[in-house]
């Protein structure tokens, strides 16, 4: 049973896979047909994999949902080490890691938000064992001890609520087991890559079992600091976990787990892709920048540092009643993140940034399920999310930084001449030292209650309705001192001041009331020459003024408060066809609740504040921040928060399940409404509500076992995404355009072979998978760049990832392994975006370099 896919094989350059790829067609399959979940007895039949996306305990074949499943197994064969390699055998989703260890993006069918802000929520909630993780940075502990792993493919609102608009990453590790046993493992690789890791089960009572895992991950960087001699883009994390299962009778079940992870790394590679026109300046004040992108060499100034300690504790508990299930799991977690790092990339002491931010997250549910005989069944449960963020941060110019500006400014003297005619201290403007200080807070309270109800009318006939209430308050406070002598002072009203002191013949403004005091005709002659660059030379300092004051809130006008609530659900048909063969068709609505701008880059809206021409204070038209006396000077607009996101999903799938044979498809239509779109736009980031984006697609997947032993698998997801309205980009209208980053075909094919010597108990596993992501713009364009160049030149990405690992595993329980990751040192581009303060340059991500090791397992 083998089918050819040479059209697509031939598209896209991966020959040396088409092999392999030829053997199936694909979905999310990495849900090899061979494998199972240990800690759930399932049926004889050995390709049963057993999932919990519904909350139920279903089969993978039962589930009419688009869910991918890697096993531990997988896992281990495939050498992935954290859900960073995780999207090269699930091609329905994304990972990428970007300004720091701890900011990771996750997306999935190409919808999904960056962590860089931890005021904006995941639109891909990710769960470890039923808690969630309410920030990225809390889930990047190694893949140690894990059972599984799913993914749910598409908004998951219903059952997971308001941080699962684009769908769901589920960890289900192992459950401590009553008999003894474990298994340790070390790996050594290039780089003086270093994984030692280990697990150990066993009984304390006949009802009481425990775990304990552990890991330690370290390796050299891959990338060099080259003024510093120092090295960059490196591994160096740990973490534990203890488990404790109780089972004080056969219908009561406790699981207690407490873990802790801890990340220290230096992190993350950024290389110049085009030197702008501020390049010379770099040189000229004794900085340097590397323009061979993947050289993997760069200049800085520092250091940068990421730290990050990821802790808690989770308590499930279970008890069946007759026909019903009681679960409740109550969970609490800190997060605490740190990083120091040279934001402009250059070797010129330019400007650092420093963040020192804190998470304490408690969440509790309690659901209710039923497993009646009759044609009714149903699942009712509540959920309870109580979070506090904090977080103080900073930015600080260096001793390079006001020769820098300077030579930009084109006059190495400009600033004294400015400081002169302001009545500034002289070497004040861009003096080393504090730029910003900031401190931001947020207090998040939801709850929820969820709910399905299943008919089944006829033997394999199932009707689902399903709902959710979400109720989501969030109280923030955002406050911020900005120290630059310039930014303090409007050009424009700096202008009028002086044209006013230097006419005997009009009263000295200095106020917005004087200002507006003078007759109108005046008003507007002081407003036109203070407007016009060739009356008013001061006009040209004003791409200086990167961090203008703050307006602190809450305040009279803004309250720092939203208030969100929104009923989701679903329905669904699903059709046993035969035993092989189940059919579904399913609507469902997602929800996101509003996110916070916790930055130095939120504004008021619009409306609340209306700046004066060049963001003059005196010219400024009444608005109710004007008129209750709280304007600061340069202040403009944005946004403090984006609205909720809605989403909507149409599907239609089937699922099938032969002897030696597995084939699954989904086709679908997806929209979120006010995606919430989050953009650095060159010296700040901009968030706001895209209106309406789309995307159509299917996933479909197999699996083949031609011969015992041998499993190959083939898996694709085809996107069609669009921009059905997005007016205010930061790159001007997309309305109608396709969105960057989101490749057209996303691919992941394997062949394992398992080759058993005899009847010794030997084997030899031998595993080469292959992932690719088709050509696709990174991005619609970029602010300040592709703003001067009418978005003409747009970056591309293509990924073509092969992989391979061999391990020879004998009787006794010793396994012998080698590696490889990225095998053909495949080269491309994660992302890129604007120079930090440096117009027409662009910096980017390169991908990582090939990595190989070996590695020596024991399990007993």
């Amino acid at each position: 049973m083998r089918s050819t896919i040479t059209g697509i094989a031939g598209a896209y350059r991966f020959t040396l896979l088409a092999g392999a790829a030829t053997f199936a067609l694909a979905m999310p399959g990495t849900a090899f047909a061979q494998e199972q979940d240990p800690e759930v007895e399932a049926p004889e039949s050995s390709n049963v994999i057993i999932v919990t996306a519904s909350k139920r305990e279903q089969t993978l074949q039962e589930t009419p949902i688009s869910v991918s499943v890697t096993s531990g197994e997988t896992l281990e064969n495939a050498q992935i080490r954290d859900v960073l390699d995780l999207q090269t055998v699930t091609p329905s989703l994304r990972v990428s890691q970007l300004q720091s260890a701890s900011a990771t993006t996750f997306i999935i069918r190409g919808f999904g938000n960056g962590d860089n802000n931890f005021g904006i929520e995941p639109s891909v909630g990710v769960f470890i064992d039923g808690v969630f993780r309410s920030r990225s940075a809390a889930a990047l502990s190694d893949l140690n001890m894990v059972s599984r792993i799913e993914v749910l493919n598409g908004p998951q609102s219903t059952l997971f609520g308001k941080n699962a608009s684009a769908g769901v990453i589920s960890v289900v590790t192992k459950e401590p087991e009553y008999e003894f046993g474990g298994v340790v493992e070390a790996s050594y690789g290039n780089y003086n890559a270093m994984v030692v890791r280990g697990e150990v089960t066993g009984p304390i009572t006949d009802n009481i079992a425990f775990s304990l895992d552990g890991s330690y991950n370290k390796r050299d960087g891959y990338a060099r600091i080259v003024n510093l001699d120092e090295e960059l883009s490196d591994r160096n994390r740990w973490s534990a976990r203890g488990q404790l299962l109780i089972e004080p009778s056969t219908d009561f079940k406790i699981r207690i787990i407490g873990d802790y992870g801890r990340i220290d790394e230096v992190c993350c590679q950024v290389s110049t892709l085009v030197a702008g026109p501020s390049a010379p300046a770099v040189f000229a004040v004794g900085g340097a920048l590397d323009t061979n992108f993947f050289s993997y060499n760069t200049f800085l100034s520092q250091v940068p540092r990421n730290t990050v300690d990821n802790y808690g504790g989770s308590i499930q508990a279970d008890w069946n009643v007759g026909n019903l299930t009681v679960t409740s799991i109550t969970a609490y977690r800190e997060l605490k993140n740190f990083l120091d790092q040279d934001v402009d990339f250059t070797s010129a002491d330019v400007v650092t940034e420093t963040r020192d931010q804190k998470v304490d997250t408690f969440t509790q549910e309690l659901r209710i399920a039923s497993d009646f005989d009759g044609p009714i069944n149903f699942l009712l449960g509540g959920f309870y999310f109580d979070e506090s963020i904090s977080q103080d941060s900073r930015l600080t110019t260096g001793a390079d930084t006001r020769a820098f500006f300077s030579l930009l400014a084109g006059n190495p003297l400009v600033f004294n001449g400015v400081e002169q005619g302001l009545g500034l201290p002289q070497n004040s403007i861009f003096s080393p030292g504090p730029l910003t200080a900031e401190q931001f807070a947020m207090d998040n309270k939801s709850w929820s209650v969820f709910g399905t109800v299943d008919f089944e009318p006829a033997d394999g006939l199932v009707f689902t309705a399903g709902f959710n209430y979400t109720d989501d308050k969030k109280d923030f406070a955002l406050a911020q001192q900005s120290f630059d002598e310039l930014a303090n002072i409007n050009l424009v009203d700096a202008f009028i001041t002086g044209a006013t002191r230097a006419n005997p013949n009009l009263p000295d403004v200095f106020t917005r009331a004087q200002f507006q005091a003078l007759p109108g005709a005046v008003q507007q002659q002081l407003l036109a020459a203070a407007t016009n660059p060739a009356t008013n030379p001061l006009l040209g300092l004003t791409p200086f003024q990167f961090q203008p004051p703050f307006l602190n809130l809450p305040n009279a006008v803004e309250p720092g408060r939203t208030q969100d609530d929104q009923f989701t659900y679903l329905l669904r048909a699903a059709y046993e066809v035969s035993n092989e063969v189940n059919l579904y068709a399913s609507y469902a609505t997602g929800f996101k609740a509003s996110s916070i701008n916790l930055s130095r880059d939120s504004r008021p809206a619009f409306g609340d504040y209306i700046p004066g021409p060049g963001r003059s204070s005196f010219a400024a038209p009444a608005s109710p921040i004007t008129n209750g006396g709280l304007g600061v000077a340069n202040l403009g607009t944005g946004s403090r928060f984006a609205g909720p996101e809605k989403a909507q999903v149409y599907e239609i799938g089937m699922k099938a399940q032969w002897d030696g044979f597995g084939f699954n498809l989904a086709l679908f239509d997806q929209t979120i409404k006010g995606f919430q779109s989050f953009l650095f736009t060159g010296t700040g980031f901009q968030l706001n509500n895209a209106g309406e984006q789309s995307v159509r697609g299917f996933e479909v997947d197999a699996t083949i076992n031609p011969t015992d032993g041998l499993v190959f698998t083939f898996a694709a997801t085809h996107l069609d995404p669009k921009f059905n309205s997005f007016d205010e980009s930061p790159v001007g209208n997309l309305t109608g355009a396709r969105p960057g980053g989101i490749p057209a075909w996303s691919i992941a094919t394997s062949a394992t072979y398992t080759l058993e010597f005899g009847d010794s108990g030997n084997s030899l596993v031998t595993r080469l998978d292959y992932a690719h992501e088709s050509n696709v713009a990174i991005n619609n364009g970029l602010p300040t760049f592709n703003a001067a160049l009418r978005n003409t030149r747009i970056f591309q990405r293509e990924t073509n990832l092969v992989n391979a690992s061999m391990t020879f595993k004998l009787e006794n329980g010793l396994e012998i392994g080698a590696w490889a990751r990225n095998l053909l040192d495949d080269q491309y581009i994660i992302t890129v975006f604007d120079g930090v303060a440096q117009a027409g340059t662009v910096s980017g991500y390169p991908s990582q370099p090939r990595t190989y090791g070996g590695l020596v397992r024991f399990r007993f």
